[in-house]
């Protein structure tokens, strides 16, 4: 058994519009052995066809440029990208800080026409971090590592910084989490 803890990030606008026109432009994920240790990596740019341009907001907020997207691949050749290297160890449980991860890869799959491969539902550490810790409410991702006086590496909303932050909680917390 292993566990993926993966991370998106999507095209996003200081207005939103509909969560379906909503592209993931970054993946991040961290794989990790049965005791919570990092055993690989998989980092990709994705480049949006919906609305192919990024908005400055999206910009600012992630830090992901123009450029960076322009240069990538699409979400079907990504995603494939993405099989093959989940293909390594077939025994896995995704991990996520939120539900927002895995409502995007069911949109961009469905937008594509790309089979929803996973049958299993994603860990949302967020939810149970709160419950853990007793909190009124879930907090966010940079909150709970401060809490947990790690330091944040990377930059916070890029994708693998986030999954590799996700996954320090995760680690710490592994025989407490209700795994489904």
């Amino acid at each position: 058994m292993t566990y993926i803890v993966i991370d998106f990030e999507a095209t996003c606008w200081k207005f939103p519009k509909t969560p379906e026109e909503q592209e993931i432009i970054e993946i991040g994920a961290v794989r990790l052995d049965l005791y919570g240790h990092i055993i690989d990596k998989f980092s990709c740019f994705v480049q949006p066809v919906i609305h192919p341009e990024l908005s400055y907001f999206c910009m600012e907020l992630t830090g992901i440029q123009q450029s960076d997207v322009d240069s990538a691949k699409t979400f079907p050749l990504v995603y494939d990208q993405l099989l093959n290297w989940l293909e390594m160890y077939p025994d896995f449980s995704f991990v996520s800080w939120g539900a927002f991860d895995e409502r995007l890869l069911r949109l961009n799959c469905q937008y594509h026409h790309l089979d929803i491969f996973w049958n299993r539902s994603f860990i949302n550490i967020k939810k149970q971090y709160a419950q853990i810790h007793q909190l009124e409410k879930p907090i966010g991702l940079m909150k709970a590592v401060k809490t947990e006086k790690f330091e944040f590496e990377g930059d916070h909303h890029r994708a693998f910084a986030d999954a590799y932050n996700t996954a320090k909680i995760f680690g710490k917390y592994l025989d407490d989490w209700v795994i489904v």
